[in-house]
């Protein structure tokens, strides 16, 4: 582990370690479950074979882009779209609901749909 590595570690929330830990454990379970080489899923996720592993290791500080490149590797990105969803997110859901009570203005969410011209 690399100096960087281990300040990241010891900054981070021990939650957040924990968690980026289990997720971490998860991938590599996915990945063999699969009978997937460390090269063949780096290579597919366009990361380098040290970064998968950090990855597989639950790194607090490799970035979320490896993680979800990974996990679209392995056919399991889809399992991240609920994130930060209001459905997957009571404080949000309560904030709301006050914001309701009160008659505080809703963010405006635009339901166009999204296109690349510009």
């Amino acid at each position: 582990m690399s100096s960087a590595t281990i300040r990241n570690a010891q900054r981070a929330p021990a939650r957040v370690v924990d968690v980026a830990s289990s997720m971490g454990r998860n991938i590599a379970l996915a990945r063999k479950r699969r009978r997937l080489r460390l090269a063949d899923v780096a290579a597919k996720a366009g990361i380098t074979i040290p970064t998968l592993r950090a990855v597989e290791a639950g790194n607090v500080g490799t970035s979320v882009g490896a993680y979800i490149a990974v996990l679209w590797a392995l056919g399991l990105e889809d399992g991240l779209l609920p994130v930060a969803t209001l459905e997957f997110d009571p404080e949000g859901q309560r904030r709301e609901r006050t914001a309701l009570r009160r008659g505080v203005a809703q963010p405006r969410i635009s339901r166009a749909p999204l296109d690349d011209n510009f």
